[in-house]
């Protein structure tokens, strides 16, 4: 049986804390799905197809051919796993305050489809304290960023704010 996870978030931008989850479920797994979507209690600064672009070039610049990036345009995602036929969802942890809302959240994937696993995967510790909204407020006011984002992203950010 083929082992297909789902990593499923907003990823706006995506990080290098994101990649380094991706990079690491792609070796326990056969194939990772990377899904987009959009968080609607969040103002997103990029567009979904936007960010399904950002996302595969920067997964095509690394030697990984087992991952994928795709949109999802609403609904559970527990539902797309299932649709996938995955059978583990993947979710990055930075801290405990992360760790009590995915159990919460794990919980009741596993009501709505007993056969897909949450995996937890900590965040690496020199990107622990990532999260997009930061990444987002430092590249407004001109901080430097370019060890915690891809630089093709940090490029298009800053387009963003130059307007």
């Amino acid at each position: 049986m083929k082992r297909k996870a789902v990593y499923a978030g907003s990823f706006d931008p995506f990080t290098f804390g994101h990649l380094n989850i991706t990079l690491r479920a792609s070796e326990l797994f056969d194939e990772v799905i990377i899904v987009v979507s959009d968080n609607i209690s969040k103002k997103t600064l990029f567009s979904m197809g936007h960010k399904v672009d950002m996302i595969t070039q920067v997964i095509n610049n690394t030697e990984k051919k087992n991952i994928k990036v795709i949109k999802h345009n609403g609904g559970l995602t527990v539902n797309l796993a299932k649709k996938l036929n995955a059978n583990a969802m993947i979710r990055g942890i930075r801290s405990v305050k992360d760790m009590e809302y995915e159990m919460d959240i794990a919980a009741m994937n596993k009501i709505q489809a007993p056969d897909v696993e949450t995996i937890f995967l900590m965040a690496d510790e020199k990107y622990r304290f990532i999260s997009s909204s930061l990444i987002k407020e430092v590249v407004k006011f001109e901080g430097d960023v370019k060890e915690l984002i891809p630089a093709d992203i940090l490029y298009e950010m800053k387009k963003i704010y130059e307007k």
